[in-house]
């Protein structure tokens, strides 16, 4: 959008030249001008482009201190990048569906658009006394019908790609919430939104195959190094966790083959047994009849551990010998298979071989059970049945045959070698990272655009019928979560006509997580009042990649993972002339008081409107972005906005005598 007119510019707001400065009296007569006169538009003259993003709030309340120092560091940037000439976007929108919405409304009987607008309303008032320099002709919300047509519409694109699919699998629920959370969800074995202790439950969910850009997400860090911060880069390569090594075929007696990864098959002759996820179904299928009620048992107790804890190396280990023997395919020795909580379903192939003298959760499993350990690798340390520590370093390889005396990468190689000509084993790469699960049971939130029909099975609403809006008549308990989606319960909404047959169908009834929505908005802002598509491809090569975005590091994982495997999806998809959605990161610091984040339940906490009230915007604002580094913590108690003010009253006194001169 090209700036207002000069005949529709409003008069400049003027000063007598002998007035002393009050920060009352400047925000009054700058108030609303810059709206109005369009200052902060895009010129739209064919000038080098800049764009700034702070990443967009969330509409629960008014404004607080964090969003304070957020976006006065992004109106720093985008300021100076005005003044040296470039033509500079610097949009605002609101992430404005999600749960605290859902949860407001269920205790308001209301609509939760009631409180989400309504507290839009309120920080758009704050934000614009904040006086940031934003262009508020851009302004979105993702609950809006106009954007989310959008979010169902990409999709479909990735659902037509394979993308996006449905499959069982187990879950992590929360009892508090109701809803399924993706891993990244998971903090410390409880729920991040509420902090209640997360279970597992096996459902047919919807997932993005994020998995199928795991090398790519990883290679393409090299156009962000030096542009992001290291440990935000350090985050998503461990959360990815691209390892190298081997897949190897163990012979179940009278079985199945399992499969196991190992980044060390030169180990293999310190195998001593196998162990296998309790909660996986080879689980199951490998055992004995005689040990069946115990494993059913003890998979039970299972569904009260999270993974982070079942994973935690202080934990007791405990198992279940399932009865069977698997065979070493280098040594053919057989082997005692197990089943524990601490491997896990969906990790490799929920398989390991367990070498219990150089890896100390087997170790500390093998001691429990009163399994063998095996010494293969010589590292110099004290031997590792003796002592109760593995020995982890590369050292020569002993005990193990014709791998005897060579050391780690020879090993590697010469064991890989040898099962590819047994036909046992081969070299691979496996991943941390698992496929992005996006179904959420709960209302508020993106309707998923598929139809199901009992014959032609998943069919994708016609494009000409998006928006699939939600309904606008359910409110107050009727979204009390029951363990599945409120939607489930709006009939007339559920039931409908099959696109593909016309036969009775069923909409789909979860909701997307709101990452999705939050994963693509910087590539609406180039062109957000386009009703005819998603994005205007002039509009994205002027505006984008984001030249500065502007964010906390919580989000390192989750939402700039998420929206990397979008902006690479959309890319190949031919939608998106770049690969990376952001060419610079800045993670501003948390505002403290007196050494402790601001909390209410602490009585800690600074209103913001009261900071303003007092010192004025220009005050505040100064003593953000000079209180320290914009990556550090901010402490409230020990800076001094009023100091601030003294400053701005001196340098009016200056201009305005330097003025009369």
């Amino acid at each position: 959008m090209s700036q207002t007119t000069d005949s529709a510019v409003p008069a400049t707001p003027s000063i007598p030249a002998d007035a002393e400065y009050s920060f009352r009296d400047v925000e009054a007569r700058w108030a609303g001008y810059w709206e109005q006169a369009g200052t902060f538009a895009p010129r739209e003259d064919g000038s080098e482009t800049r764009t700034v993003v702070d990443m967009f709030p969330y509409p629960s309340g008014d404004l607080h201190m964090g969003h304070a120092e957020a976006f006065a560091m992004g109106d720093v940037v985008a300021r100076h990048w005005m003044q040296r000439g470039f033509d500079v976007l610097h949009p605002i929108g609101w992430d404005s569906f999600g749960l605290p919405a859902e949860n407001a409304a269920i205790k308001r009987d209301a609509h939760p658009a009631e409180w989400t607008y309504a507290n839009i309303e309120t920080q758009k008032r704050s934000f614009q006394r904040y006086g940031i320099a934003v262009d508020w002709s851009r302004e979105l919300h993702t609950s809006d019908p106009e954007y989310y047509r959008w979010t169902q519409w990409l999709f479909q694109q990735l659902y037509r790609k394979g993308l996006a699919y449905r499959k069982d699998s187990p879950v992590n629920w929360c009892p508090q919430d109701q809803t399924v959370l993706a891993n990244e969800q998971v903090v410390d074995g409880r729920c991040e939104r509420c902090g209640t202790e997360v279970t597992k439950r096996t459902l047919n969910q919807w997932y993005f195959r994020i998995t199928e850009y795991a090398d790519a997400l990883l290679d393409d860090m090299d156009q962000l190094t030096g542009h992001w911060p290291e440990r935000v880069l350090a985050m998503q390569r461990n959360w990815i966790g691209r390892s190298e090594g081997a897949h190897v075929d163990f012979q179940v007696e009278d079985g199945p083959v399992v499969t196991v990864f190992t980044t060390r098959p030169d180990t293999l002759y310190g195998a001593t047994f196998m162990v296998v996820a309790a909660d996986a179904p080879l689980a199951a299928e490998l055992a004995g009849d005689d040990v069946r009620a115990e494993l059913e048992a003890y998979r039970e107790d299972l569904k009260k551990v999270s993974d982070i804890d079942r994973q935690a190396t202080d934990r007791p280990k405990s198992g279940v010998f399932l009865g069977r023997h698997a065979v070493n395919p280098l040594t053919g020795e057989r082997l005692p298979i197990w089943a524990s909580d601490y491997v896990l379903a969906d990790y490799g192939t929920g398989a390991i071989m367990a070498v219990p003298a150089h890896d100390q959760r087997d170790l500390d499993f093998a001691r429990a059970m009163g399994l063998p350990v095996r010494t293969v690798l010589d590292t110099g340390e004290e031997d590792p049945a003796v002592s109760g520590v593995a020995t982890t370093g590369e050292g020569i390889l002993v005990n193990s045959g014709e791998l005897d005396g060579l050391d780690k990468t020879a090993a590697i190689a010469r064991a890989i070698e040898i099962m590819e000509e047994r036909g046992t084993g081969r070299a691979t790469t496996t991943y941390r990272l698992r496929d992005w699960l996006l179904s959420r049971q709960r209302f508020w939130g993106t309707p998923i655009p598929v139809v199901h029909c009992p014959d032609c099975g998943e069919v994708l609403v016609p494009e000409d019928q998006l928006p699939v809006t939600l309904p606008t008549d359910l409110k107050g308990e009727q979204l009390a979560p029951k363990g599945r989606s409120p939607l489930a319960a709006a009939t007339s909404w559920v039931e409908v006509d099959c696109p593909q047959c016309g036969g009775p169908a069923r909409r789909d009834t979860d909701t997307m997580d709101t990452f999705v929505d939050s994963s693509w908005y910087v590539l609406r802002y180039a062109s957000p009042n386009d009703d005819a598509r998603v994005f205007d491809p002039e509009a994205l090569r002027r505006w984008l990649p984001v030249d500065q975005y502007v964010g906390g590091v919580e989000h390192a994982i989750l939402h700039l993972l998420y929206a990397r495997f979008f902006t690479k999806a959309l890319h190949d998809l031919g939608l998106v002339p770049f690969t990376e959605p952001f060419r610079s990161l800045l993670n501003q610091g948390q505002v403290l008081n007196g050494g402790k984040a601001m909390s209410k339940s602490l009585g800690n906490g600074v209103d913001l409107g009261d900071q303003l009230d007092e010192f004025g915007v220009d005050a505040v604002r100064l003593t953000m972005v000079f209180a320290s580094p914009p990556e550090d913590d901010v402490d409230w108690a020990d800076v001094a906005p009023g100091a601030a003010g003294k400053f701005l009253a001196r340098a009016w006194r200056l201009a305005r005598d330097a003025a009369r001169r």
